[in-house]
């Protein structure tokens, strides 16, 4: 019998209205693109089994979903924050912080930037409409696997080491962004208006958040597939 596929542990979409949670298809293949098998993990805050899912998984995928609570960062809602799900703000922080203690990779993809953000001190736009205006297009119609704008990929960092380019291409769908980076992390890319749009973890093997989604980029677009074959290549060091 083979080596066994790394197994990446996907933090659950959480549906209000219908009181379930679930999966979009896109974050999966892309993981079983990438050679892993993924792992949707229950929505819950009960540490112990948090901890009994971390026994299983060698890496973790902070996918997107609802507005991070803003009272995780001191803030007073504003009106047009999305209603966040603090379950599950509770249960993606208490992998991420335990993933960073024990070295476990972390991809995180839109909401799950900016939860790494707001985990380690650092505060979000609420709206960014509102409260950082620009002519990017930050939230795009469908269909989703295209390219809106473009990010300025900074020299010398994880990202640009992993795609080898300074400019790329990339989709866009969220109306909310890191306002004050936390301490201990590294911005990687900016967008034009100059919103962070990547972020690593420095002397960590891969903590790396995106504010794009390369879920529905991953299928034609080379760096995509790149970011992926290094999340999956950082679960193969052990």
């Amino acid at each position: 019998m083979g080596k066994r596929r790394p197994v990446v542990g996907c933090m659950p979409l959480w549906d209000e209205g219908r009181g379930s949670y679930w999966m979009l298809p896109g974050y999966m293949k892309m993981l079983e693109g990438g050679g892993v098998l993924p792992l949707m993990l229950p929505l819950t805050a009960d540490e112990t089994v948090l901890k009994e899912c971390m026994d299983v998984c060698d890496g973790f995928l902070l996918t997107g979903g609802q507005d991070v609570s803003p009272s995780a960062y001191g803030e007073e809602t504003v009106a047009e924050c999305g209603t966040p799900c603090k379950e599950r703000d509770r249960q993606d922080m208490f992998v991420l912080r335990h993933a960073v203690a024990c070295d476990r990779p972390v991809l995180g993809i839109c909401r799950g930037i900016q939860l790494m953000n707001v985990c380690f001190g650092g505060t979000l736009y609420q709206d960014l409409p509102t409260q950082h205006p620009s002519g990017v297009e930050h939230r795009m119609s469908p269909p989703y696997d295209r390219v809106v704008h473009e990010v300025e990929v900074l020299e010398g960092t994880l990202l640009y080491d992993i795609i080898g380019s300074g400019r790329i291409g990339v989709n866009s769908y969220h109306h909310q962004a890191i306002k004050a980076l936390a301490d201990g992390m590294e911005s990687m890319a900016f967008s034009d208006d100059g919103l962070v749009e990547a972020v690593c973890m420095p002397g960590k093997r891969f903590i790396v958040g995106l504010q794009w989604h390369p879920e529905f980029l991953y299928a034609t677009d080379e760096s995509s597939r790149k970011i992926v074959r290094a999340f999956v290549e950082s679960m193969r060091l052990e």
